[in-house]
């Protein structure tokens, strides 16, 4: 069991056809995640793709996570909490200014991925929308959408299988207003 800590984030290589559990160990709690094809990384993540060929802005269990090639990346063979979108950017220093008024450093979700995928020299222009992890965003009839804190319980996880050689960025979201307003860490797994 590898550990995220609060407002930070992860990067490592997943083999093709191995599992990775991403785990909420507290509850409440949402992770980014972006993935980048290991032999090519101009294939990364495509948010637009996936919502396309699922037909469905939530992503769950029997989904498919779509490259920008139109290749499949990953499979989602479990999910205890269901709860999953592709509808908001990782949070970035200038989320917090524009959006939170804030003047002082906060940590970010793009800062702890691509920071974490530099080794795999992928840049910060690199880093697409992310795979919100157990994100709960709602929308009005006119489209308005609302950040409500996760759905997600102690020890709800997320299953998924490579379907190739990937390069995975991962993170414990440091916004807010994602995580009904407290920080906890992100919990994952990789295995056979």
């Amino acid at each position: 069991m590898e550990i995220i800590e609060k407002q930070t984030g992860a990067a490592f290589k997943l083999e093709k056809g191995k599992l990775l559990k991403v785990i909420d160990p507290m509850g409440e709690q949402v992770s980014d995640m972006v993935l980048f094809n290991a032999n090519d990384t101009r294939e990364k993540i495509s948010s637009g793709k996936t919502m396309d060929f699922e037909e469905s802005i939530l992503i769950t269990k029997a989904n498919y996570i779509w490259s920008n090639r139109s290749n499949k990346m990953m499979e989602i063979l479990e999910d205890t909490n269901g709860r999953n979108d592709f509808l908001l950017a990782p949070c970035s220093p200038e989320t917090f200014k524009i959006m939170y008024k804030n003047t002082d450093y906060h940590p970010s979700c793009f800062e702890n991925l691509y920071s974490n995928l530099k080794r795999f020299d992928i840049e910060p222009d690199d880093i697409p929308t992310a795979f919100n992890i157990f994100m709960n965003v709602q929308f009005d009839k006119f489209g308005k959408i609302t950040v409500e804190p996760p759905t997600s319980k102690a020890g709800d996880y997320i299953l998924f299988e490579a379907k190739m050689d990937l390069f995975v960025g991962l993170t414990a979201c440091s916004a807010e207003d994602s995580n009904g307003g407290s920080f906890k860490p992100i919990h994952y797994e990789i295995l056979d």
